[in-house]
């Protein structure tokens, strides 16, 4: 068989998916079974602001772990109120920024900016400066933004109360001006806010919509959402959806992840069409939950936002650990790899003291563990470890690295 014929085989294939692409998580869904009542929570918190705009500044703090869709019901409450806004005449800006990639105060208003198009020449000014200019900015064009800062607990750790006091408090100090700018917080826990002043973390917790872990029946619910956008009708029966419900839900033992339930199905249907068949079967479902760890799709959200050098160390500590076959590496033996691996990717490697950095921002996302060495080890050194398969998260980080490699050499 020559070449053409390889790839026309591929491409002529059925498929069981229609939209394979309503199950990616990226993905906003035009509508969220089973958070109803977080959406009207947030509409009845951001309801002033529909009745009388600019009269008070809101902010609403969204709770939640892994995978109980956080992200989404900001999403999908910033697309529906920015229509009702529009149907009542005015013009509402809706601002989704994650603090994984905009760490910094100065990144996250530049951010603002940025999405709203406004032409404001940012370079050389503080962020005051830049917050100044916005609120100018909005003013002149009668504009209303309703910011979502998602993983906020990270920006809180990252930045400290000041940061977070400039956000929230920017009113204070230009009290005549209309209220603009609301905001929306988004975190995994709110252990974080132990971290700021007291006044600052009660004037964040006013509002807050909390989101539990998923039971089995609200996974089949959104599994069955899901299953009618994604593939084509007779493919996939009831009863392995829920197959994976069960297997996932709260109620029964699982994490109550919606986002693993999601991944789940995906790859059973990847598998289904793999083997060339027309329908999804129970062992394409178990052959999915056998690859399926909750704990690499988490990692897989955060990687997305690392920096093109944090994702090539990440990759030296995976295949140090690989080599290694043990359960911490050095330091030294990473920055070995590292540098080896910018040497096959032609990009000049960072210097220890960059490295070191990067191997605590990868220790405070949660990516990998991180310790000083102690009795057994000639010296101090850091020794780090990662607690999940190897082989898949190594298989997500070179995804994102070749993504931004392109976009690198694209620049």
């Amino acid at each position: 068989m020559n070449s053409n014929d390889v790839i026309a085989s591929v491409f002529k294939k059925i498929s069981v998916f229609k939209n394979i692409e309503t199950l990616y998580p990226e993905y906003i869904p035009e509508n969220l079974p089973r958070r109803e009542i977080q959406l009207r929570q947030l509409a009845e918190i951001f309801k002033p602001m529909m009745l009388s705009p600019g009269s008070v500044f809101i902010r609403a703090m969204i709770v939640g772990g892994v995978g109980v869709g956080k992200t989404a019901t900001a999403k999908v409450f910033g697309r529906e109120i920015r229509k009702f806004a529009s149907e009542k005449g005015f013009d509402l800006r809706y601002v989704h920024i994650n603090c994984h990639r905009d760490r910094t105060l100065y990144e996250v208003v530049s951010e603002i900016i940025r999405q709203i198009g406004a032409p404001i020449p940012i370079r050389g000014l503080s962020p005051r400066e830049m917050m100044l200019a916005l609120l100018n900015y909005v003013e002149k064009h009668d504009i209303y933004l309703l910011v979502a800062l998602d993983e906020f607990d990270y920006f809180i750790s990252t930045e400290g109360n000041d940061a977070v006091y400039f956000l929230i408090r920017v009113y204070d100090e230009y009290s005549d001006t209309k209220k603009r700018i609301n905001y929306i917080f988004i975190s995994r826990n709110i252990s974080s806010l132990s971290m700021l002043d007291p006044t600052t973390e009660s004037y964040i917790l006013r509002h807050m919509v909390k989101l539990d872990p998923y039971t089995s029946d609200e996974l089949f619910d959104i599994l069955s959402y899901r299953r009618d956008l994604a593939f084509y009708e007779g493919t996939v029966d009831d009863e392995l959806l829920k197959f994976i419900a069960d297997s996932k839900g709260v109620d029964k033992g699982g994490e109550g992840n919606a986002r693993s339930a999601l991944e789940t199905l995906l790859l059973a249907g990847q598998a289904a069409d793999h083997e060339g068949v027309q329908k999804v079967t129970i062992e394409h479902v178990r052959k999915a939950l056998g690859v399926v760890h909750s704990e690499v799709i988490r990692i897989s959200d955060d990687i997305n936002f690392l920096q093109l050098h944090e994702l090539l160390l990440l990759k030296a500590i995976i295949r140090s650990l690989k080599k290694k076959k043990t359960v911490f590496v050095k330091i030294g033996e990473v920055e070995d790899e590292y540098n080896y691996i910018c040497q096959l990717f032609g990009i000049k490697p960072r210097r220890h003291t960059q490295v070191y950095e990067y191997v605590n921002t990868l220790k405070h996302m949660g990516i990998i563990e991180a310790k000083v060495s102690g009795k057994g080890f000639r010296g101090r050194t850091t020794l780090i470890s990662i607690t999940v398969p190897l082989n898949e998260l190594e298989m997500k980080v070179d995804e994102v690295i070749n993504a931004k490699k392109e976009l690198v050499d694209a620049s």
